[in-house]
């Protein structure tokens, strides 16, 4: 079955390509046919007669731009100090946090700092934090961008600290 459909395929597809013919009347009109016609010319296609349409490449809404509405950008944030799982000796319980964020933050958007799911700051422009008086142990930190009515824009991956924190014993 499948050898017979082959061999009509090649018998017929020479019928397919059909040959079209150029003439011009005796007015001056130049017709075109598929059928021979008195005086008429065999017309030989070239590869740049074919028609082609190029689209536009669509646009993409992950190049860093903002989008329609204005709030959305795409940030690639990470937590640039202290590193994953770094133990912070810290005697008053004091860790500084660093962001590294691109590109730049804008006007309109603000960072904020998490400590093990609790927000422990202020919403703020810079990528600098200070949380003080922190318990000994180990803390998860994540930075959140928002945009002024609180939509998440971005959050870097959790980064796992480790504070060591001196305890001194008193005597009674």
């Amino acid at each position: 079955m499948r050898l017979g459909f082959l061999v009509l395929m090649l018998l017929v597809s020479p019928l397919i390509h059909a040959t079209v013919y150029k003439w011009v009347d005796q007015d001056g009109k130049i017709h075109f046919s598929d059928q021979p016609v008195k005086n008429a010319e065999v017309v030989e296609f070239n590869k740049n007669t074919e028609n082609q349409i190029k689209l536009p490449p669509p646009p993409s809404p992950s190049n860093g731009h903002l989008s329609p509405t204005g709030d959305k950008i795409n940030y690639r944030m990470r937590i640039a100090s202290p590193n994953e799982e770094e133990t912070v000796r810290s005697n008053e319980g004091n860790i500084s946090i660093a962001l590294q964020i691109e590109p730049e933050l804008a006007p309109s958007h603000l960072l904020v700092l998490f400590m093990d799911g609790k927000q422990q700051s202020d919403a703020q422009q810079s990528g600098l934090f200070q949380v003080n008086n922190v318990d000994r142990g180990e803390h998860t930190f994540i930075i959140k961008a928002l945009t002024q009515d609180g939509k998440l824009l971005a959050s870097t991956l959790p980064r796992k600290i480790f504070l060591h924190r001196t305890i001194q014993n008193r005597a009674r």
